[in-house]
């Protein structure tokens, strides 16, 4: 099989995109864990949860959102249980399983910490960016992750870390 390298173009894209990406997550890291004591992980995993129904999520369905392996999600968990800003509860439809929950000191660490995180973002990426751009930066960003991961179970990479072949509901 003959390597398809990269062209001088394709190269420059792909350096600034690793560029941007690494400079945008160490100034969202810095911001959290200057407000919040915690990194951008901590973050989003109570950010997803205090948009979820009832505020609480199965393990397995959380780390497919955030797309991480089910073990660093876990070990998250476990801290962020350990400083009260969620819980942990068993799943009723499937003694395997457990449910995330965010407490209501995880509700309120959020709440304080949202402004500071959208300003960062906002400044860091959106304010730098036309709305055209924006635009674009969606679509570029849809179609690398519809990609990756597949549009649909059927067409899904197998080999996805956060993937499960099945999960019930904790109903």
């Amino acid at each position: 099989m003959t390597t398809r390298w990269l062209t001088s173009k394709e190269q420059r894209a792909w350096r600034a995109y690793v560029a941007a990406s690494l400079l945008l997550e160490d100034a969202i890291d810095r911001q959290l864990q200057q407000e919040a004591g915690m990194p951008h992980l901590y973050y989003s995993i109570l950010a997803y949860l205090s948009e979820m129904p009832e505020h609480r999520l199965r393990m397995t369905d959380l780390a497919e959102k955030l797309k991480i392996t089910r073990s660093r999600l876990t070990y998250a968990v476990t801290r962020l249980e350990k400083d009260g800003l969620l819980r942990r509860e068993n799943c009723r439809g499937d003694k395997r399983g457990s449910v995330a929950a965010l407490t209501e000191e995880g509700m309120a660490v959020l709440e304080r910490t949202a402004p500071g995180h959208v300003e960062t973002v906002r400044a860091s990426l959106f304010d730098r960016l036309t709305p055209e751009q924006v635009d674009q930066l969606e679509e570029i960003c849809t179609g690398i992750a519809q990609g990756l991961q597949g549009d649909d179970a059927q067409s899904a990479p197998e080999d996805v870390p956060w993937r499960r072949r099945s999960s019930p509901s904790c109903s």
